[in-house]
């Protein structure tokens, strides 16, 4: 067995030190620690979700649902998983639609662009991920169907053409 200091040694090559940026103004700081650490009360996040509603322009942020062949075949508790990630990318798109109303869209400063950018990938990782978390429970020849494509989901995660995929692959 190797020793402890050693251990750490080896660890410590391969740990990714964690970079700061510059500091933000004290009270945004702590209000933001604050919130990243504290779960809001279930109301609140009700209420606040129902102030930001996707904008009828972006369908993108509506939380797509899984397509009934495939919510029909995986397990409860994959469903009671997925239920729970729609739940927090509700919160999520609400936010990014929150930030999109706060800003003045012609006109954005860079950091504004790059925040924007940063949280619409996020949320398209969660869809893909989504996607990845599902495959396994299916028929490997329709694992094709989860995989994440440059077609966004516009109300439903696999598309609104699955079915028709789904017999050209079986």
């Amino acid at each position: 067995e190797m020793p402890e200091e050693e251990l750490l040694e080896v660890v410590s090559k391969f740990a990714q030190p964690a970079q700061s940026g510059q500091p933000l103004q004290p009270r945004l700081a702590a209000s933001i620690n604050y919130l990243t650490t504290h779960q809001l009360q279930e109301q609140v996040l009700t209420e606040t979700t129902n102030k930001y509603k996707a904008p009828e322009n972006c369908v993108s942020l509506n939380v797509p649902t899984v397509n009934t062949p495939i919510w029909c075949n995986i397990s409860p508790g994959n469903r009671a998983q997925e239920l729970k990630i729609q739940k927090i990318l509700k919160l999520f798109t609400s936010g990014i639609t929150a930030f999109a109303r706060s800003i003045d869209g012609t006109d954005m400063t860079e950091v504004q662009q790059d925040a924007l950018a940063l949280l619409c990938n996020t949320q398209y990782e969660i869809n893909c991920f989504r996607k990845s978390s599902i495959r396994p429970t299916h028929n490997p020849k329709f694992a094709g169907l989860c995989k994440a494509s440059a077609t966004p989901p516009p109300r439903q995660l696999f598309g609104k053409d699955l079915e028709e995929e789904a017999k050209a692959s079986g």
